[in-house]
């Protein structure tokens, strides 16, 4: 089976962090070169966590980087490899189980759902992620088609994340508009965030939330915005016409959290 390699601070620091919380280090070892401050706390946990640890000379982790997209090359003396039935996981789960869990949790109880429709980009798709860690969402859902899931993109992912992509449970989907439609059945309300929609300062969010962020070129598609109960827009003032995807997320999540304060 292939070996992973994984790159950033963030990203192995999170992942040997959840490996031992969940005791699943099989397959897992460290490769390091520089001992700086945050290599030296990288290898602290690892070895905590029984993650075999050896020093290599840098040309050896130039060497485990150099089949990795050019953003994640950079390994700045560590690296995360990954083999066995651990290489193929990822913070991924089935969705009809999760929604099954969800439905079982008080209907008052403060539930909230991100959901990308053809958000290709990694690096957004990473951003939304580290908000959703930072502000309580319990589950992002992507497509299995125009949505940012190459097993490549995925290292991107998590670097971009800041490591929260080990933590944030993401489903992968065939239809998103049958996922929306199942969330709906189980008392969520569903946000399309787009412009011209109510004020998000204005609007009080369900306790069941899921929030629909389209792509910045053509928005949220027609078919999956029928499906939402309510339209979301963020007051701005600047010169040009839209926040970043990613950021216009952060200030929904952040609204839906300060709320449920």
């Amino acid at each position: 089976m292939a070996e992973r390699i994984i790159t950033g601070f963030h990203a192995i620091e999170e992942k040997v962090l959840k490996a031992k919380e969940q005791n699943s280090c099989s397959g897992m070892s460290i490769v390091y070169g520089k001992s700086g401050p945050r290599v030296k706390k990288i290898l602290g946990y690892a070895k905590e966590a029984g993650i075999s640890v050896r020093s290599a000379r840098d040309e050896e982790l130039d060497a485990l980087v150099k089949n990795l997209p050019e953003a994640l090359r950079e390994h700045r003396g560590i690296v995360l490899c990954v083999s066995g039935e651990n290489a193929k996981t990822r913070n991924t789960v089935d969705f009809d189980a999760w929604l099954l869990q969800a439905a079982s949790r008080p209907e008052n109880e403060r539930q909230t759902v991100v959901v990308l429709d053809s958000v290709t980009d990694p690096h957004n798709v990473g951003a939304v992620i580290r908000s959703c860690d930072q502000f309580g969402a319990g589950l992002v859902i992507i497509p299995e088609r125009r949505g940012a899931r190459d097993v490549a993109e995925n290292e991107v992912i998590a670097r971009s994340s800041a490591g929260s992509s080990a933590w944030v449970p993401v489903a992968v989907v065939s239809n998103l508009v049958r996922a929306v439609q199942l969330l709906k059945e189980k008392g969520f309300w569903i946000y399309g965030a787009d412009a011209g929609g109510s004020r998000v300062n204005e609007l009080t969010f369900s306790a069941r939330s899921v929030i629909v962020m389209g792509s910045e070129g053509s928005g949220i598609a027609r078919l999956l915005e029928e499906q939402c109960d309510s339209i979301v827009s963020i007051p701005t003032c600047g010169k040009i016409d839209s926040l970043n995807v990613s950021v216009a997320a952060g200030v929904l999540l952040y609204e839906v959290y300060r709320q449920s304060l």
